[in-house]
Protein backbone atom coordinates (compact mmCIF):
# COMPACT_ATOMS: atom_id res chain seq x y z
CA UNK A 1 0.00 0.00 0.00
CA UNK A 2 2.57 1.88 0.71
CA UNK A 3 4.98 1.17 -2.20
CA UNK A 4 3.92 3.91 -4.29
CA UNK A 5 4.55 7.08 -1.28
CA UNK A 6 7.62 8.79 -0.67
CA UNK A 7 9.71 9.47 2.46
CA UNK A 8 9.06 13.30 1.84
CA UNK A 9 5.61 12.94 0.93
CA UNK A 10 4.97 10.93 4.14
CA UNK A 11 6.82 13.36 6.59
CA UNK A 12 4.90 16.38 5.23
CA UNK A 13 1.73 14.62 5.65
CA UNK A 14 2.71 14.19 9.69
CA UNK A 15 3.91 17.42 9.68
CA UNK A 16 0.48 18.96 8.47
CA UNK A 17 -1.47 16.97 10.35
CA UNK A 18 0.28 17.45 13.85
CA UNK A 19 -0.50 21.71 12.71
CA UNK A 20 -4.03 20.93 12.40
CA UNK A 21 -4.08 19.10 15.68
CA UNK A 22 -2.50 22.25 17.12
CA UNK A 23 -4.72 24.47 15.58
CA UNK A 24 -7.64 22.94 16.54
CA UNK A 25 -6.75 22.15 20.01
CA UNK A 26 -5.96 26.09 20.54
CA UNK A 27 -9.37 26.60 19.11
CA UNK A 28 -11.24 24.18 21.53
CA UNK A 29 -9.25 26.20 24.36
CA UNK A 30 -5.76 24.41 25.05
CA UNK A 31 -3.41 26.73 27.07
CA UNK A 32 -0.35 27.30 24.33
CA UNK A 33 2.35 28.61 26.41
CA UNK A 34 5.92 27.97 25.81
CA UNK A 35 6.71 24.37 27.43
CA UNK A 36 3.35 23.16 24.94
CA UNK A 37 5.12 25.14 22.22
CA UNK A 38 8.14 23.00 23.01
CA UNK A 39 6.15 19.70 23.21
CA UNK A 40 4.37 20.20 20.02
CA UNK A 41 7.73 21.38 18.10
CA UNK A 42 9.36 18.08 19.07
CA UNK A 43 6.08 16.17 18.24
CA UNK A 44 5.92 17.93 15.15
CA UNK A 45 9.59 17.26 13.51
CA UNK A 46 11.49 14.46 15.52
CA UNK A 47 9.04 11.63 14.02
CA UNK A 48 9.46 12.76 10.61
CA UNK A 49 13.32 13.34 10.85
CA UNK A 50 13.42 9.66 12.30
CA UNK A 51 11.58 8.17 9.55
CA UNK A 52 14.18 10.12 6.59
CA UNK A 53 17.24 9.10 8.33
CA UNK A 54 16.25 5.02 9.14
CA UNK A 55 13.99 4.75 5.68
CA UNK A 56 16.18 3.06 3.27
CA UNK A 57 16.50 5.71 -0.28
CA UNK A 58 17.19 3.38 -2.66
CA UNK A 59 17.32 -1.12 -2.62
CA UNK A 60 21.18 -2.10 -2.51
CA UNK A 61 21.84 -3.90 -5.70
CA UNK A 62 21.52 -8.20 -6.15
CA UNK A 63 24.18 -10.61 -6.19
CA UNK A 64 22.90 -11.33 -9.67
CA UNK A 65 22.56 -7.39 -11.28
CA UNK A 66 26.39 -7.39 -9.70
CA UNK A 67 27.43 -10.06 -11.78
CA UNK A 68 25.90 -9.01 -14.66
CA UNK A 69 27.44 -5.98 -14.84
CA UNK A 70 30.82 -7.43 -14.17
CA UNK A 71 30.40 -10.00 -16.91
CA UNK A 72 29.14 -8.00 -19.63
CA UNK A 73 31.95 -6.55 -22.06
CA UNK A 74 31.51 -3.43 -23.54
CA UNK A 75 30.00 -3.33 -27.12
CA UNK A 76 31.52 -2.04 -29.98
CA UNK A 77 32.38 1.48 -30.35
CA UNK A 78 32.17 2.34 -26.54
CA UNK A 79 34.98 2.47 -23.83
Amino acid sequence: MLSHVSRLGIASTWIAAAVVLGVCSVFLGFAFNSSSAVLWLVACLVPPAVMLLVWPSAPPLTVAELLHAVDNPPKQGQR
